[in-house]
Parts: C-alpha cells; sequence; structure tokens
C-alpha cells in the first residue's frame, strides 16, 4: 500500500496524464520533444513538517514540480496553451479528490534553451505546492 505521499503523487501525475501531450514522472527529458509538447513530474520536496502532539500529525507543504517543454515554430503560443491546460486541470479539483488539503499551482518559470543544430526548446517548471497531513513521516 503506497505511502499517503507517493499516493499524492500519483493523483497529481494522473491529472497530468489527462493532458493533451506525454506526461511523464521522474524522467530525463528525452532526445525529442513530442509535437505536443512534454511534460514531466518532478516528485519534488516534502520539506519539514509541522507537527502537532495531540493525536501526533505531521503537515506537510510537498512541494513538487511539473516541467513543461515544448519546441518548434509556434514554441510561444504552445507553450503558453500548455501552461493554461495544466492550471485549468489542476485547478478543477484542488484536493484531488480527497487526497490533500489543497494544491497551489504558482507562476510558471520559463526559459528559452538553444538547441545546436535544430529547433529551440522553451521549457518551464511550474510549482505545484501540496498540503497534506499524515500520521508518520515514514508513511
Amino acid at each position: 500500500m503506497p505511502s499517503p505521499r507517493e499516493t499524492i503523487l500519483l493523483a497529481l501525475f494522473e491529472r497530468l496524464q489527462g493532458l493533451e501531450t506525454t506526461a511523464l514522472r521522474g524522467e530525463v527529458l528525452p532526445e525529442r520533444v513530442p509535437a505536443t509538447g512534454l511534460v514531466i513530474l518532478r516528485d519534488g520536496d516534502p520539506r519539514d513538517p509541522e507537527v502537532s502532539l495531540s493525536p501526533l500529525t505531521y503537515y506537510y507543504q510537498h512541494r513538487a514540480e511539473v516541467e513543461v517543454v515544448v519546441q518548434g515554430g509556434d514554441r510561444d503560443q504552445a507553450f503558453d496553451a500548455l501552461c493554461a491546460q495544466i492550471g485549468q486541470t489542476l485547478h478543477e479539483d484542488r484536493t484531488l479528490g480527497g487526497l490533500c488539503d489543497w494544491l497551489e499551482v504558482e507562476a510558471p518559470q520559463p526559459v528559452d534553451l538553444g538547441i545546436e543544430g535544430g529547433a529551440s526548446i522553451k521549457a518551464a517548471t511550474i510549482p505545484v505546492v501540496l498540503h497534506y497531513a499524515c500520521q508518520d513521516p515514514w508513511a
């Protein structure tokens, strides 16, 4: 049985798989970016939790990252459309079906990457903060 952290990350990844693009989890950037773009979920950092002693509960603000990558002629428009689609998809259910207390999507942090001998890539990291509580930090 997966831990609460893994269950929440799996639910987030499932939402990203519903996008009209390729979604990966924890993978390296492939040599070729699909025409529809690419989304890679990075598990991120759960950070140090706040702790309540009665009952013993660990409150996390887990910062996962969604990497967005597009390449090609209309990359600015494709990038904007993909980021908007991610935001809309994640804002539809900010509790991931009740698995976490709240989900916050922060603004994309874009960067243009030049590729020698190929079309440049537009990429961004989108921080996603997952607020959840559990009874055991190892769970």
